[in-house]
């Protein structure tokens, strides 16, 4: 029904892309006399809070059991976006290097709004407020990345990520045989654009127009372009009176 198939990979790279811009974030612990004792960088992993909160709970297998802080994200929600709707007669095309007689044409992309979810757990708040403190300031509210949408065309576009709101949870509820965990969920939105297959299109190499004239619709001339010299020839050819 569709055609051909095709993948361009656009919500793999847009998780890609949104998981880099925190896999560098750090904590630190230091002594009473403020000199610094430890630094670790918080893991980040693709999934569900439930997920690790339950591997944080195992106490049948403590070197099984995640340890804290870390943090997790995922994809919420996605929804069409019809203000960011494109002209569906829009083309980007390129001229195949290897083949000038050929070229590379993609349609128009359907924008979605995509809603990610960045949770930061920690067992004690100050390390929760380490990691919220180096990401705040860097979203104010949007931080904009650029994306390869189709890298076979060159084809970038600059892609705001707004933060949307924090809240936080913390799931102590007083059990000494439970594991405290202080959560912050911080949760974004953007924009992925997708788009179909590239096709192959052929180049118009040459073209012939001819003018009728309006009453005895006869012709009157026939205007020629060659592509195929260079440069390109153009002629006009005038067709005898009757």
């Amino acid at each position: 029904m569709f055609g051909d198939h095709w993948y361009n990979e656009s919500t793999r790279r847009m998780v890609s892309v949104f998981g880099s811009l925190f896999s560098n974030i750090s904590v630190k612990k230091y002594n009473s006399a403020g000199d610094e004792l430890q630094t670790t960088k918080v893991p980040l992993a693709y999934g569900p809070r439930q997920k690790f909160l339950a591997r944080m709970s195992d106490l049948t297998d403590t070197k099984m059991a995640i340890k804290l802080p870390r943090m997790s994200f995922e994809i919420v929600d996605m929804t069409y976006d019809g203000a960011a709707r494109i002209n569906k007669t829009k083309v980007y095309a390129k001229v195949d290097p290897n083949d000038p007689k050929n070229r590379k044409s993609l349609g128009a992309p359907a924008v979605y709004k995509v809603g990610f979810e960045l949770n930061i757990m920690a067992k004690a708040q100050d390390e929760a407020l380490q990691i919220l403190e180096q990401i705040l300031p860097v979203f104010q509210p949007d931080f904009t990345v650029t994306i390869k949408d189709i890298p076979d065309l060159d084809l970038t576009s600059d892609v705001p990520i707004v933060l949307t709101g924090v809240t936080l949870n913390d799931e102590y509820e007083g059990d000494f045989l439970s594991r405290r965990a202080v959560i912050y969920t911080l949760t974004f939105e953007t924009r992925i654009r997708y788009y179909r297959g590239i096709q192959d299109r052929g180049i118009i190499e040459k073209t012939e127009v001819y003018y009728l004239d309006s009453e005895s619709r006869e012709n009157i001339e026939v205007q020629k372009v060659d592509g195929t010299t260079v440069p390109y020839t153009e002629t006009i050819d005038f067709f005898n009176e009757p």
